[in-house]
């Protein structure tokens, strides 16, 4: 029969209560979000509806500190010393229990049957989590089946192959454990780890007692989340560990469940059964202006990074905010990932004073020059553009010339007109072509490149394309004599719109852009679509030119981008012919 032992709880004797003191004293730095669920946690400790028993926890911590070894460097095969955060988390997660559920069983029935926690890249979730796992392994329930998932076989083979990682070093002879090709066993109590994620077929019917599940900030639909949860309803005292950082996809898994946590630390429904049953511990800033004011002095990064200055390091942090004050792209990444402040699914590029400064040029003055081509043609029944870069030698700046197209059938277009457009004067002031019909004629753009030649005698060297639509573009092009490439060899260069292609020439125009190296003569239509432009990054830090929501084309800005991607290319070459003449 369990008995309720009335244990006074201080922090001498509570790692969640030291870890509270010590953030109270400011000694450690954390964010409101968890300083409120650390006050709750303390006031739960005074609740009959709960028992703080820290057998399970200590078991799992003594495991951890005195058999695992650490997987990465330069702490390779180092024993785990677990920090303060840590002990906290591990004594609140398994420490809670169930008083009534327990004393009707007879056993302990933990009151935490999920944790989401929310950190900062590099501070060791993965690791933590992993060594956690292992402790189930060995210290846990007898059959045990324990999964490392995530939103594909190679995220969730991060944790899973650390896991085997610290098992071989304490287990190098697989005398107590063994991994084959499915799974890691425990020879003795018939436990296993296995990896799950959402294309792995068959994920109804398991059994699942221990579940990690890393970086759900992917994840658009809760599919492996609620797999998971179902397969562990016949068991006492099931785990679910949601691990993530911050990420880039709107209304998805992670934004729902975070909804659920922060219900949970404003206390919105205390005796929702759920509620009761789910751990937020999230470090996040409690605002961007922490990020821009933050250093070592007053430590206000270490509210998303509680491992800041013992494994995270402050050299890399403050490297990270450098470069996120001069990238649009760098800077929603690192807010995202370092510091936890969800960034939407697309925000403006450019801010207005990037691109909107007294810069113009007379073309005449570059007769005879060469020059860099680039063409996103879209849809022939949309706008089309063309541009070229020319420069000047032991000159920086990057002198733009533009020419755009348009069908007649969409001159009346009434949401472009809303958006800005105002394509009828921009034709009266040449920087528009209207074509009859309802699309344009591709062989027009090669058209305007021959005029360049013929009228100014700018030479196109190369032009970058994409290959939407190019056909009829590529067959007039190649009536002039401009070859399409196959590698670096030709005169027109495949270009593919993604993100791993266009996201260090779209840093870099942005780069030139701020410090006024971009001289576009002020073009209208040109300002129209650089202000329409939008900027999304994936998981890589990777970025893409987007439309805003709202606003339209955006097709100025696209063919600059592609026309900085020929530059970043060729640029050694493309300086030689400038210096030549």
């Amino acid at each position: 029969m369990l008995v309720q032992r009335k244990t006074i709880w201080t922090p001498d004797n509570s790692y969640l209560l030291e870890y509270r003191g010590r953030a109270e004293s400011g000694e450690i730095i954390i964010g409101q979000e968890l300083r409120m669920e650390l006050d709750n946690l303390a006031e739960d400790l005074r609740d009959d509806r709960y028992i703080y028993n820290r057998e399970d926890a200590l078991l799992r911590m003594d495991f951890m500190e005195h058999c695992v070894r650490l997987t990465k460097s330069p702490f390779y095969n180092q024993p785990m010393v677990l920090m303060l955060w840590q002990k906290a988390l591990i004594e609140a997660l398994y420490s809670f229990k169930m008083a009534e559920q327990s004393r009707t069983r007879g056993i302990w029935i933990d009151r935490f049957k999920k944790l989401l926690l929310l950190i900062a890249r590099k501070n060791t979730k993965s690791e933590t989590s992993s060594a956690l796992a292992l402790s189930e392994l060995i210290t846990g329930n007898e059959g045990a089946d324990i999964v490392a998932s995530s939103n594909d076989d190679n995220q969730a083979s991060i944790v899973y192959d650390a896991i085997d990682t610290m098992r071989r070093l304490i287990d190098p002879d697989d005398l107590d454990t063994k991994r084959n090709q499915r799974f890691i066993l425990h020879k003795e109590n018939n436990s296993k780890i296995f990896k799950l994620s959402d294309r792995t077929r068959n994920k109804e019917g398991r059994n699942i007692d221990f579940a990690i599940v890393d970086e759900t900030h992917e994840m658009k639909e809760n599919i492996i989340g609620k797999s998971i949860e179902q397969s562990q309803s016949l068991k006492d005292n099931p785990k679910f560990i949601n691990i993530s950082t911050e990420g880039f996809v709107v209304d998805g898994y992670l934004d729902e469940e975070l909804q659920k946590a922060r219900a949970v630390i404003s206390r919105e429904d205390p005796d929702d059964p759920a509620a009761q049953r789910l751990l937020p511990w999230l470090y996040t800033q409690d605002s961007e202006l922490g990020v821009w004011t933050g250093d070592r002095e007053n430590r206000l990064w270490m509210k998303s990074n509680p491992t800041l200055g013992t494994v995270k390091k402050w050299e890399y942090l403050e490297e990270q905010v450098s470069v996120a004050k001069k990238s649009k792209g760098d800077r929603i990444f690192v807010l995202s990932k370092d510091f936890n402040l969800k960034q939407s699914g697309a925000e403006s590029w450019l801010n207005l004073e990037d691109y909107h400064y007294e810069a113009v040029y007379d073309l005449e003055s570059f007769r005879g020059c060469v020059c860099l081509g680039g063409v996103d043609l879209a849809e022939t029944t949309d706008l089309c553009a063309a541009k070229i870069l020319l420069m000047r030698p032991e000159d920086k700046i990057k002198y733009i010339y533009q020419h755009y197209w348009i069908p007649e059938s969409k001159l009346e277009d009434s949401d472009d007109w809303n958006a800005g457009a105002r394509y009828r004067e921009w034709a009266a002031e040449g920087l528009l072509s209207i074509t009859e019909g309802s699309d344009v004629d591709l062989a027009l753009i090669a058209d305007w490149f021959y005029w360049l030649y013929t009228d100014y005698e700018i030479r196109l060297w190369k032009c970058g394309y994409d290959q939407k639509f190019s056909k009829d573009w590529l067959t007039r092009m190649g009536q002039y004599n401009w070859e399409k490439a196959y590698g670096d060899d030709g005169d027109l260069i495949l270009i593919y719109q993604n993100a791993q292609t266009l996201s260090n020439a779209m840093k870099l125009c942005e780069a030139d852009f701020r410090h006024q190296l971009i001289n576009y003569n002020e073009n209208a239509l040109d300002r129209w679509c650089l202000g329409n432009a939008g900027i999304k990054v994936d998981d890589l830090g990777q970025c893409l030119c987007v439309k805003m929501e709202g606003a339209k084309r955006i097709d100025g800005a696209v063919v600059l981008i592609i026309l900085y991607e020929m530059y970043r290319r060729y640029r050694t070459e493309f300086k030689q012919l400038i210096e030549k003449g």
